[in-house]
């Protein structure tokens, strides 16, 4: 199954730029494929408004956040993937989401491929016992 990151991403993006508050991304700047303005990071990671009136071009998928925002008064191209949101929340009250942070992977799968030892033909088997939820990765 897909991460359900990109998607409660977009929907809090949108959550947020509804109420007339302002979209904040919590980023690990560390992570492999961010490109973020170097020196504005602290600790490994940078916070950046999101906010339409703040960047353009903005393009969200459930591979990447991209836009153009300025820094310093200078214009950079952001490239997020979003397995590197650690969190989106409103500037001015706090109100969002924090993720758990995803293991770095190189081009394979984020889940290992499931073993040959299950069951075959028709369905899968049901689960027992009663249902849990997971943490959002």
């Amino acid at each position: 199954m897909n991460s359900s990151r990109p998607y409660l991403v977009r929907a809090l993006y949108e959550w947020i730029v509804d109420n007339d508050c302002t979209p904040h991304l919590l980023v690990s700047a560390e992570y492999p494929g961010v490109q973020v303005p170097p020196g504005f990071a602290s600790d490994g990671q940078i916070v950046l408004n999101a906010s339409p009136s703040a960047v353009r071009h903005l393009h969200m998928d459930n591979q990447a956040v991209s836009f153009e925002g300025r820094f310093g008064g200078v214009a950079h191209s952001l490239y997020i993937p979003v397995a590197a949101i650690l969190a989106i929340y409103a500037r001015e009250n706090g109100q969002g989401m924090v993720f758990d942070m995803e293991p770095s992977v190189a081009g394979g799968p984020e889940e290992p491929e499931p073993d040959d030892d299950g069951p075959s033909g028709g369905e899968p088997s049901r689960p027992s016992g009663r249902p849990s939820l997971k943490v959002v990765k």
